[in-house]
């Protein structure tokens, strides 16, 4: 009896090691983008359009350089515009100098990668630019956000095109 309740503490302590690793990863990975993203300034204009992003901070996405610096849009249509065309829009940069592209997830406005969301394509929820590509982090929400909001198809990064961006405009 008393070998079973030694292994039922260790089993016990062994899980809430597991437990605290868990949360401090989970944390560490939340936290990231945070980190990495400061807030757009009341100066901030987005390069597309000229609209000052601050105002939209729900919709702000933005493009992350090797150097540091950074790049904010008003939407997701924007900054694929942006990557799109960067010669026109930013001539002093090169696509091998994008670290990263970031995007807010419509439910959670947490920061994810651009590359990681699923994009809702032909929704009924128009952003400051009008129609809009919705990114989420999880399938299921975008499933859902295409279910309640007339959605017409998912993307991913890849997935979205030129074509894609134009049919929105």
């Amino acid at each position: 009896m008393i070998g079973k309740t030694r292994q039922h503490v260790k089993m016990l302590r062994s899980l809430q090691i597991i437990g605290m690793v868990c949360v401090l990863v989970l944390s560490s990975w939340a936290g990231a983008a945070d980190k990495k993203m400061p807030a757009p300034s009341p100066r901030d204009k987005c390069p597309v359009c000229g609209m000052f992003v601050a105002k939209y901070p729900d919709w702000t996405t933005a493009v992350l350089f090797k150097n540091g610096s950074h790049v904010f849009f008003d939407g997701t249509k924007d900054m694929f515009k942006y990557l799109f065309d960067l010669k026109r829009y930013d001539p002093l940069r090169k696509a091998a100098d994008i670290e990263d592209v970031m995007v807010r997830d419509y439910y959670r406005l947490e920061w994810l990668s651009a590359h990681k969301a699923w994009y809702v394509l032909d929704s009924d929820v128009y952003g400051p630019m009008g129609r809009e590509l919705i990114p989420l982090a999880l399938e299921a929400d975008a499933r859902e956000f295409l279910r309640d909001h007339k959605g017409k198809k998912i993307l991913r990064f890849t997935d979205v095109t030129r074509e894609v961006i134009q049919s929105l405009d």
